[in-house]
């Protein structure tokens, strides 16, 4: 069997058990518009970026006479850099991405918004891989399938492990961020060198609190449990608290130089995807 079938043969068994999520994923991902995913920078490639005055370290052959000839000066047409980068996925794996109000569970969310996010930067060129997952990032299909089986792997982890990430690897973060680790995690990837995106995967009732009356909460991990005679009354305060948890998770971000996107889970799923594809440096 030659390199290419045994790869095909592998993809198709990994596969074998997620094809309505990845033909979900697919679907999304095929609903983005995709161009070129350029890093806005000068460098080898194929767009045009921009015009600039010619330096005496430029090759002549650089030079764009047709624009040199419109002035009295020499320009130079760059181009965009790229290269293909290594994008790395991780979505928490604890028992409170499990949550639903409704028909759709964080997790799901999560799991979809993230495999179509990897579908489209393989389909630009980058390599992509899930934190933990068998085998290298690549910018293929197999390892879509790869991620595929890492997202269904037994694991209750809600922050990536230890990793030994390349300088300038960027990091893909799904989860509901209520762990209280998340701030302290966040700064020791980001002195490794690691540019993050968190995506905050809620669901409306936690940030709505539609409860009334008597109402019994549990932990999603069967730790404790609350009861409020009348949850109503403490919707106000419940919302601003939540709020604000929100706000500081997004202020961390932002101070190390992350972005942090939220998302609904009653929400459609494409307008997420399209701001993920764009934090990341599509354009």
């Amino acid at each position: 069997m030659s390199d290419f079938s045994a790869l095909q043969h592998e993809a198709d068994g990994l596969s074998a058990g997620l094809p309505p999520l990845m033909v979900e994923a697919d679907h999304l991902a095929s609903s983005v518009s995709l161009g070129v995913h350029g890093r806005r920078r000068a460098g080898i490639g194929e767009s045009f970026w921009q015009f600039r005055r010619y330096s005496h370290t430029d090759p002549s052959s650089a030079i764009d006479w047709r624009q040199s000839a419109k002035s009295q000066h020499i320009f130079v047409r760059e181009r965009e850099w790229e290269a293909a980068q290594t994008v790395w996925f991780w979505r928490d794996a604890s028992a409170n991405m499990n949550f639903k109000s409704g028909s759709i569970s964080k997790r799901a969310r999560a799991d979809l918004l993230l495999l179509s996010l990897a579908s489209l930067l393989v389909r630009g060129g980058e390599r992509v891989g899930f934190i933990g997952m068998d085998g290298a990032a690549a910018a293929s299909r197999l390892a879509l399938t790869r991620i595929g089986r890492a997202l269904f792997a037994t694991s209750a982890a809600a922050l990536p492990p230890d990793m030994n990430f390349a300088r300038g690897n960027e990091l893909v973060w799904f989860s509901d961020f209520l762990d209280d680790g998340v701030p302290e995690a966040m700064v020791k990837l980001s002195r490794r060198g690691v540019t993050g995106h968190l995506v905050r995967i809620i669901d409306p009732a936690e940030e709505d609190f539609p409860y009334s009356g008597r109402t019994r909460f549990e932990s999603p991990r069967g730790e404790t449990d609350e009861i409020f005679g009348r949850a109503e009354r403490v919707r106000s305060q419940y919302r601003a608290r939540f709020a604000a948890h929100g706000e500081e998770i997004a202020t961390e971000a932002s101070r190390l130089g992350w972005t942090c996107t939220t998302h609904r889970t009653d929400h459609a799923a494409q307008r997420t995807l399209i701001a993920l594809h764009a934090a990341i440096g599509g354009t």
